[in-house]
């Protein structure tokens, strides 16, 4: 399946068509219905009486990367991987469904359990919403996710707490020529390695200190061999933020930037910008955050529930909450043997010894991190639904 230079040549997108359907399978079982939402999402609702509304989520996708952990359940697809820990999100919610299901004269009010797709392409809330789901469900009074990260055990944060995500293709144009005669021809290469060199400016020049700001080049893609100068170059950034000013001040400097360097070259053709995958900024409600953090404080060990600082990956969960127009709380949950992780920090080979998400290696470990997750949904809705 893979191709010459070691990448898959598929998209995952909205194609998680077995995973819903043992989703479907473990909710037939529990006596509950699954709708369909989109190609493969999924809600179910369990009414139970007058009360609030809740809305727990779950990303569900994988993502294109080789199965490196050796486990016994290790994926059996080659280049498929939940290499994210979106499989210990999915049994942690259906775990939920399971206990408040089983309980129902614990609480009272509706409990919405939602599937989503394709979180790591920023697809799937929007096709859950683009097929209706504001329509086809109750309204929640708030909305909680929860992921799996390397460190902590529970960790929450009022305020942003997932970055601001956006990719953008640059297309910029020369003239082609023969590689000999280079006085004939205005080189992209050229044009696309000083738009890249003055493109790290940005942060360190143009961005306040103190703010949080990311302008990643991930790829520079131009020509085919060493003696033509091709007619064009093609950059890929990836952009993250916690403020949507900074975003917007970020996007019109690139903007600046890019569109500048190809007059300064002679360029007769204006540049092309391309948005895509871009993920809306994480920003937990502060009451939301407050009140699932207490119910955390009050449940678990002290010690367990941790304030957490804003990490740079980006989510689209929000989109959401935001089209219901609702507040939202979104945490962590540390995943990692807690003997190996405080070793490693003492040792200060974090970075090199405990595989982060999207990993080949990354695997949460099954004992505590499973529970510790499926009992952080139930405190949550019980937050807010619990007699």
């Amino acid at each position: 399946m893979k191709t010459e230079d070691g990448s898959f040549p598929f998209t995952l997108e909205l194609e998680e068509h077995r995973t819903s359907e043992r989703i479907e399978a473990e909710l037939k079982d529990l006596g509950l219905e699954a709708h369909r939402i989109s190609k493969t999402g999924l809600v179910t609702v369990i009414e139970n009486g007058q009360g609030p509304t809740v809305l727990a989520r779950a990303d569900i996708d994988a993502l294109p990367v080789s199965d490196g952990t050796g486990l016994d359940y290790s994926s059996t697809i080659d280049g498929v991987m939940h290499a994210c820990g979106h499989d210990m999100h999915i049994t942690a919610l259906l775990g939920a469904v399971r206990r408040l299901n089983e309980n129902l004269d614990a609480w009272s009010g509706t409990y919405l359990a939602l599937f989503q797709p394709s979180e790591e392409d920023a697809a799937g809330a929007k096709a859950m919403l683009d097929d209706g789901l504001t329509s086809k469900i109750p309204k929640p009074d708030v909305a909680y996710a929860q992921h799996v990260m390397p460190t902590g055990t529970i960790n929450t944060k009022a305020g942003p707490v997932l970055s601001a995500g956006d990719s953008v293709k640059i297309t910029v144009h020369g003239r082609g020529a023969h590689g000999s005669m280079p006085h004939l021809s205005v080189g992209p290469v050229v044009l696309a390695a000083t738009i890249v060199l003055r493109l790290q400016t940005i942060v360190s020049r143009e961005v306040e200190p103190g703010e949080f700001a990311v302008v990643t080049v991930g790829a520079s893609n131009s020509g085919s061999t060493s003696n033509i100068t091709p007619d064009r170059a093609e950059l890929l950034l990836n952009l993250r933020t916690y403020d949507m000013g900074v975003r917007d001040r970020i996007i019109a400097s690139i903007g600046r930037i890019v569109k500048r360097e190809c007059q300064a070259a002679g360029s007769q053709k204006e540049p092309t910008f391309e948005y895509y995958d871009q993920f809306p900024l994480t920003d937990n409600d502060e009451e939301a955050n407050d009140a699932v953090t207490k119910a955390f404080e009050d449940y678990f060990d002290d010690g367990v529930a941790q304030s957490a600082e804003p990490a740079t990956a980006s989510e689209d969960f929000s989109e959401i909450p935001d089209a219901f127009e609702i507040p939202y709380a979104y945490w962590m949950i540390g995943s990692s043997d807690a003997d190996k992780y405080e070793k490693a920090v003492e040792a200060g080979i974090v970075n090199t010894d405990i595989p982060a998400n999207h990993s080949p290696q990354f695997a949460p470990v099954t004992d505590p991190t499973l529970e510790i997750a499926t009992k952080a949904q139930v405190v949550a809705a019980l937050s807010q639904l619990g007699r």
